[in-house]
């Protein structure tokens, strides 16, 4: 009898057991999907073309991208290879700013990362191009800021350096380290 009691007692143990680890990876499960419903973009747009006007009813910005997701709980939207056009709040031609991915937050400030690129699109800037990891833009005041080393690609030469404030109205560019500077004369 005693045989048959631990046998019976053993058996009770491990259905408990097995129950045990049923329970919990059901609401380990659960746990992942709730986790999963609270990231949910409110909604999702592709190939997103989008003009924006200012206060005074002139074209302030567009941007054009492949995707972007908004989450309205976060006050956040994220971006897949954008594309911004920022016009001058005084007269000017344009600056095209693209990135591989954004981040736009709530007070329009714009996280831009990896394969940054700044164009002029006026024909006589004396700055053409600027290269980056990361910026950050606000497109409030148009100004553009960069902690991380950058190339400026400008009419006869190139410029190294890191840490970067652009303010697009003023076309006034500071380079907060600057490393070298390569001149060649271009055709």
């Amino acid at each position: 009898m005693n045989r048959l009691n631990s046998l019976a007692l053993f058996v009770l143990l491990l259905s408990s057991l097995i129950y045990g680890i049923i329970e919990w990876r059901t609401a380990s499960i659960e746990q992942d999907t709730l986790i999963v419903d609270e990231q949910r973009p409110d909604f999702i747009a592709e190939q997103l073309q989008s003009k924006i006007y200012s206060d005074s009813g002139l074209l302030s910005h567009t941007i054009e991208a492949d995707r972007m997701e908004h989450y309205a709980d976060l006050e956040v939207s994220f971006f897949e290879s954008p594309n911004y056009t920022l016009y001058p709040q005084k007269q000017g031609q344009p600056w095209k700013i693209s990135a591989q991915e954004a981040t736009l937050y709530k007070d329009n400030r714009v996280e831009l990362k990896n394969q940054v690129q700044i164009k002029a699109t006026e024909v006589d800037s004396l700055i053409k191009e600027i290269h980056c990891k990361t910026i950050a833009l606000d497109l409030k005041t148009n100004i553009i800021s960069s902690e991380q080393a950058v190339v400026v690609i400008g009419k006869d030469f190139t410029m190294y350096g890191s840490g970067l404030i652009i303010d697009l109205n003023t076309k006034q560019m500071t380079l907060t380290q600057h490393e070298r500077t390569i001149y060649k004369k271009n055709d």
